[in-house]
């Protein structure tokens, strides 16, 4: 039982062999598909014409992902930690919406059963563990976090300034009802979004906001230089990453690693 138990969790929870690759890329597909089942199916046309499809094939990822996930807790040292892990959670919420939706039955709860059924959307976090490159970015995000959080600060600073400073100037005859509407104003037009529903009318008012408007453009590329040289770091010093903890469960450690970089566990 034990040799068993080892064989199935080299081949669910590492990818270095060839096992392991071909069980990533079938899954990486029943994930695909099943999130697409869910988007078509909101469809109206294509639901009543192919609803017995639909949920003939929404039974069968359910199973899938439902083996998937037993296989998943048969094969680790510590089932219940990970089913209270990020990806144990993300696993159980995959299936739950339809298991639930076979207990759920009357005219009553059949709101209920479609925001249950809708949340099969979360399937697409179970990607997450098969891209390697999510790691990087991750990486580059918590590298990033402080500059990203004064950067953030400072816009939010500099958007209610220049809202409060519309709301003096245009006032509520000309749509600038309150500071937290000119405020609103402000970060659209720094975003550079511009919805228009409102726009400042007098002189001074078309001034300030095509200052503002010029200003956007250096808003908007600020935090994508940030990101743009952590990303560069973290590919600088990511190794490739195949193998996982069987402790914490972390995924994408690098095969020739001796410990967890998360737990630190000895692998």
């Amino acid at each position: 039982m034990k040799e068993l138990r080892n064989k199935i969790y080299k081949v669910i929870f590492e990818a270095d062999t060839k096992e392991g690759k071909l069980f990533d890329v079938i899954l990486l597909w029943f994930i695909i598909l099943s999130v697409l089942i869910v988007i078509l199916e909101s469809v109206e046309s294509l639901s009543q014409n192919y609803r017995s499809i639909f949920v003939n094939l929404e039974y069968f990822f359910t199973a899938v992902f439902f083996i998937e996930y037993s296989l998943r807790i048969f094969c680790v040292r510590k089932p219940l930690k990970y089913i209270f892990s990020f990806y144990g959670l993300v696993d159980l919420f995959a299936i739950l919406p339809s298991i639930l939706g076979l207990f759920m039955i009357g005219s009553s709860s059949l709101l209920v059963i479609r925001g249950f059924r809708l949340l099969r959307v979360f399937r697409l976090f179970k990607l997450g563990r098969y891209i390697g490159e999510a790691d990087i970015l991750m990486m580059a995000l918590k590298s990033s976090r402080y500059k990203i959080t004064v950067f953030l600060v400072t816009v939010i600073s500099l958007a209610t300034t220049v809202g409060t400073l519309m709301y003096l100037i245009e006032g509520g005859e000309n749509g600038f009802t309150s500071i937290p509407k000119s405020i609103y104003w402000a970060i659209v037009t720094m975003t550079t979004v511009g919805y228009g529903d409102i726009a400042p009318q007098t002189t001074l008012g078309q001034f300030l906001a095509s200052i503002v408007m010029i200003m956007g453009y250096g808003i908007i590329a600020v935090p994508t230089g940030i990101i743009s040289v952590e990303l560069s770091e973290a590919y600088k010093s990511q190794a490739p990453k195949t193998d996982s903890c069987p402790n914490c469960f972390a995924e994408g450690l690098s095969p020739d690693s001796n410990f967890c970089r998360i737990c630190g566990h000895r692998l």
